[in-house]
Formats: structure tokens, C-alpha cells, sequence
């Protein structure tokens, strides 16, 4: 600006008049000119910041959208879950419940079946001591049973054996012990001039081989006892197997049954 007023000083004085307005308005106009465009340049600068920032707020206001739909999806979800997990929770509770019943009938039924098996245990033992009472009365029933049932010998055997075997008893039947032995018939008798002691059993039924060891062991121990004397072997019985008979007759062991008294 100084450069064109140093030229105006140049020129004619009528020519520097109205230059210098020239010159004046034309910086009026340039001054106007340069606050017009940085006004403009500010006004699309700002216009495109504004741009930029309603971007990011649209932007924003977008991903909250998201956010607050992803959180309704979450409260959604989050209530339904709850709402299962509450369900499971009254389901278990209930299930709880029918154990703690069928906890409380199954011990009601322990103690039902522990007093049923108390009570069974008392009529076993009252019946295993009936049992042993019975045993004792049936024992003693057989014990009477083979008593009378040698007693009735006693009487029969004398004659049975006279007519039968020829064997004269010459002292009554006794019951007696000798050694370790209960021997059930004892008697001394005389068969062809010769003296003989007479050594019995007597069973209602004779079925078992064993009788005749039996048999032996007292003969044998009434022998020691009458040793000058001939043991006669005696059976007396109601009834005997084919066996015992033909085992009996081999040994030279008298039976008789008691038909054939």
C-alpha cells in the first residue's frame, strides 16, 4: 500500500485526487472482500465440524440404540433364565419334599418291620423252647414207648425162646449197665446143659445195619462181665427189613418180632 501511494505522490495533483478515493475504496472493498471469504471459509470449516459432530451423535445415538436393544434382549434374557432357574428351584423344592415323605414312610416302615421282626424273633424263641419241650416230651414218650415196649419182652421172651430156640431162662429179664453200656435185656438161661447169658436189644423197627455193632459192643462187654458163660444175641422188634433178617441169620443173631409171640 505504501509502494501506491509513493507512485500517486508521482502523478499529477489532478490526477491524485481521485485515485486516492480509487485507491480507498478499493481497500474497502478488499477489506470486505477478505472478511467475506474467511467468514465463508469459517462458515464451511464450522459447517463441516458441525457435520463431523451431528456424525458422531447420530453415530452415538445408533450404538445406544444398539446397546439399549442389546440390553432389553439381556433384561429379556436375563428374565427368562431367571424365571427357569426359579422353576428348577420350586421343582427341587417339591422333590425335596416327596423324599422327606417317602424318607418319613420308609422309616415309619423300618420301625414297623424292626417291631415285626422283634416280635417274630419272641415267637421263634417261644417256639424253639416249645420245640425243646416237645423234643423232651416226644423223648420222653419214645423213652416210655421203649420201655413198655421191653417190659412187654420181658414177659413174652421166656416162653418165645423156650418153645422156639430151646432156651430155658433160669433168672428173670433185668435192665442194666455194664461198662459204658446200657444193655436193654439181661437175662441167664440154659440151653442144651449149657449155661448162656442172654444180651438184647429191643426196637420197635430195625431198618439200620448199624443195630448189630451196637449189639456187638454189649455182647462184648457182657462177656467180660459173664465170662464163663455163652453170649446169646437177641433182637426184639415189631417189625424188620429182609436185610436185617438174612444179616441176622448169617451172624447167628436171634430176632423175633413180636407177631410171633
Amino acid at each position: 500500500m505504501l509502494k501506491y501511494l509513493e507512485a500517486l505522490e508521482e502523478l499529477p495533483k489532478e490526477l491524485k485526487g481521485p485515485l486516492v478515493k480509487v485507491l480507498e475504496l478499493f481497500k474497502e472493498e478488499v477489506a470486505e472482500t477478505v472478511k467475506r471469504s474467511d467468514f465463508e471459509r469459517f462458515e464451511k470449516a464450522t459447517e463441516e465440524n458441525f457435520n463431523r459432530v451431528w456424525k458422531s451423535i447420530e453415530e452415538l445415538t445408533e450404538a445406544q440404540k444398539r446397546t439399549e436393544e442389546r440390553l432389553d434382549q439381556f433384561e429379556k434374557a436375563t428374565g427368562e433364565n431367571f424365571q427357569r432357574v426359579w422353576k428348577s428351584i420350586e421343582e427341587l423344592t417339591e422333590a425335596q419334599k416327596r423324599t422327606e415323605e417317602r424318607l418319613n414312610q420308609l422309616t415309619i416302615r423300618v420301625n414297623e418291620l424292626t417291631e415285626a421282626q422283634r416280635r417274630t424273633e419272641e415267637e421263634i424263641r417261644k417256639l424253639a423252647i416249645g420245640m425243646y419241650n416237645l423234643r423232651g416230651e416226644v423223648g420222653g414218650l419214645a423213652r416210655s414207648f421203649g420201655y413198655a415196649f421191653e417190659n412187654e419182652a420181658f414177659r413174652m421172651l421166656p416162653k418165645t425162646l423156650k418153645e422156639r430156640y430151646g432156651i430155658e431162662i433160669t433168672e428173670r429179664f433185668i435192665r442194666t449197665e455194664i461198662g459204658d453200656y446200657e444193655i436193654n435185656i439181661l437175662g441167664l438161661g440154659r440151653r442144651d446143659g449149657t449155661e448162656v447169658v442172654i444180651v438184647g436189644e429191643a426196637k420197635t423197627r430195625l431198618e439200620r445195619m448199624e443195630v448189630f455193632d451196637e449189639l456187638d459192643d454189649k455182647a462184648k462187654a457182657v462177656k467180660e462181665e459173664y465170662k464163663d458163660r455163652e453170649v446169646v444175641k437177641v433182637l426184639v422188634t415189631h417189625f424188620a427189613t429182609k436185610r436185617i433178617l438174612k444179616t441176622a441169620e448169617e451172624n447167628g443173631i436171634i430176632v423175633i418180632q413180636s407177631f410171633q409171640w
